[in-house]
């Protein structure tokens, strides 16, 4: 898997690196596979603030910081659950940038009930930018969810800093 993402990490690099701008990652159902493809880069800390796998109703308190009304009406992999994370992690590690995945890999349920193969990706930066991708890969692999979300996510990181 990092093998086949240390390509597109590397580009990212590139273009953090250009902008001399940061970023920080909140993983969820990709399990720290965004970070960890990132962190394929030599020098990482030139354009990697840190971050943590979101998994649990702890980790999200601890990362994020945010009251626990904060989420009132939101459900975990749906766009604005996603974007309020990616704000938050974005702000509490002080990066520009700010990127956050939400999903449900399958193999077991979902504590809101998405179905499984659902991924959300939050990406928020500088001005106000604000970008959300959805994937659906309609599976319940759960190996192959993360490395779809992971790409997926990835891919749309990419995207974005290419605007």
């Amino acid at each position: 898997m990092l093998t086949e993402t240390h390509s597109i990490a590397l580009r990212i690099a590139a273009r953090l690196r250009e902008r001399g701008e940061k970023i920080a990652v909140a993983d969820g159902a990709t399990g720290g596979l965004i970070a960890a493809s990132l962190l394929t880069v030599p020098g990482a800390l030139d354009f990697f603030v840190g971050g943590g796998v979101v998994y649990s109703f702890r980790a999200r308190d601890v990362l994020f910081a945010l009251p626990r009304d904060a989420y009132t009406g939101m459900r975990g992999a749906s766009e604005d659950y996603a974007l309020l994370q990616a704000r938050a992690i974005r702000d509490n590690f002080g990066a520009e940038w700010g990127i956050a995945e939400s999903g449900s890999v399958g193999g077991s349920n979902h504590p809101s009930g998405a179905p499984a193969g659902r991924s959300v990706t939050a990406i928020v930066g500088p001005d106000g930018f604000e970008h959300v991708a959805v994937t659906e890969t309609g599976r319940d692999d759960r190996i192959a969810n993360m490395e779809a979300f992971t790409r997926a996510a990835l891919a749309a990181l990419e995207e974005a800093l290419s605007r």
